[in-house]
């Protein structure tokens, strides 16, 4: 499976970096258009949840693994403190509606967010 990685400043103003290569990479697998614009929000999503503990010196590092009609993603960056997960926030909500699997790994102060998008089979229904 191959794989890009793309290592930003941990800032907001990056994030259109990330939200742009995203699409690119799923419009090469041919992802339709809504299934490219439900990936780029949900990277959205994972980027915002890393940035908002995110130290004022780190990077978000960012995999995508890419399949025959997926994308994994995977986001991580260095925090201030305690990495956490507000399993309740308006962000991971939108995150676990828009992928087909997410996980948050938060390991002392690295957290890491996972996720997997898939493309809708032409013809089919949404």
């Amino acid at each position: 499976m191959p794989q890009v990685e793309l290592r930003l400043p941990a800032e907001g103003a990056y994030v259109s970096v990330l939200r742009t290569t995203t699409a690119a990479l799923a419009a090469r697998l041919d992802f339709t258009l809504e299934d490219i614009e439900d990936l780029r929000m949900a990277v959205s999503e994972a980027a915002a949840l890393c940035l908002e503990c995110a130290a004022d010196d780190a990077d978000l590092d960012v995999v995508f693994d890419l399949g025959e009609d997926t994308i994994g993603v995977t986001v991580t960056t260095t925090c201030d403190a305690e990495a956490e997960i507000d399993e309740e926030s308006f962000a991971w909500q939108v995150l676990t509606t828009l992928a087909r699997e997410v996980t948050a790994t938060p390991d002392g102060d690295q957290l890491r967010i996972s996720l997997v998008a898939g493309a809708t089979p032409l013809g089919a229904a949404r």
